[in-house]
């Protein structure tokens, strides 16, 4: 089971004096069960390509495939059923107001549940436990979404997706507006799911937590891939031209190598394991 983005283009404002080249034949494939991050510089395409994956958006040409859904530029293969889809790949925006409608979180989060048909007993109970996952108690069931700090809507829109329990969950800049502490919480969530077999699709600039979470990464210029690789292979090149920065665990590694000071692949694997080496060289 995978999901496939098959030479897709994509325009907006076709025949508009405002037309963009948004995707230029964007191929790849994501395998169910791995945790891939897309990354690139802004307006590269990584959002749009988003927005393909449970077909909120339709290919100028080419295809999306997830499984046996098919979201096509040709009208005649492109399947119906948005439904099944939209359960299958669960996708949380950039800007997580765009997914909040209700008057109460509690209400919001069990919408889609209760939406599938789920009685309402059942789906705010799942809704409690998405709200638990995410970090947020029962004080939070009767406030208002619109009321909430950034970082708060973030966990609310995360939660109602986690209610639809999709195989596919993809997330625009899920740490955006969280501090450390909230951003390793958020992180360490998604890791937990992917590890249960939820596939994670993680679209980031920040490289701290590619380099941390992230087993492949996909980098995106001009509405294409330019580079599919692991991200220990990604760090040791030039990111600049990607507009990409180095995580700083590579960074100070570079800084130290730069000295005559080297460590392996393996001592910079975790600030953990880097920390250890240093020590270890220290002693000698």
């Amino acid at each position: 089971m995978s999901l496939r983005f098959l030479q897709v283009m994509y325009r907006y404002g076709i025949k508009t004096r405002n037309e963009v080249l948004a995707l230029n034949g964007l191929d790849f494939e994501v395998q169910e069960g791995e945790f891939v991050a897309i990354v690139g510089r802004t307006g590269c395409g990584k959002s749009t390509a988003a927005q393909h994956m449970n077909a909120l958006l339709n290919p100028t040409s080419g295809s999306v495939e997830v499984e046996d859904f098919i979201n096509s530029s040709d009208k005649k293969k492109r399947s119906k059923h948005l439904g099944d889809l939209r359960k299958k790949v669960g996708l949380v925006f950039q800007f997580p107001e765009y997914q909040l409608f209700e008057e109460t979180v509690e209400k919001d989060v069990a919408y889609g549940p209760k939406n599938f048909g789920m009685k309402e007993a059942e789906a705010l109970k799942v809704a409690h436990e998405c709200l638990a996952l995410v970090g947020l108690d029962e004080s939070f069931y009767a406030r208002s979404p619109f009321e909430l700090s950034g970082g708060e809507k973030r966990r609310v829109a995360i939660a109602g997706i986690l209610a639809l329990k999709p195989k596919y969950l993809v997330i625009d800049e899920p740490t955006a507006g969280l501090d450390p502490s909230g951003t390793r919480s958020m992180m360490d969530l998604f890791k937990g799911l992917n590890e249960q077999g939820t596939t994670i699709i993680l679209i980031s600039h920040d490289m701290d937590v590619v380099r941390k979470y992230a087993k492949r990464v996909i980098v995106l210029e001009k509405g294409k891939v330019v580079k599919d690789c692991a991200p220990q292979i990604l760090f040791k090149g030039d990111l600049h031209q990607y507009s990409l920065d180095l995580p700083r665990i590579c960074d100070f590694a570079q800084h130290l190598d730069a000295r005559g000071i080297h460590f392996d692949d393996d001592a910079i694997n975790s600030t953990e394991a880097f920390a250890k080496a240093i020590a270890e060289r220290g002693r000698r």
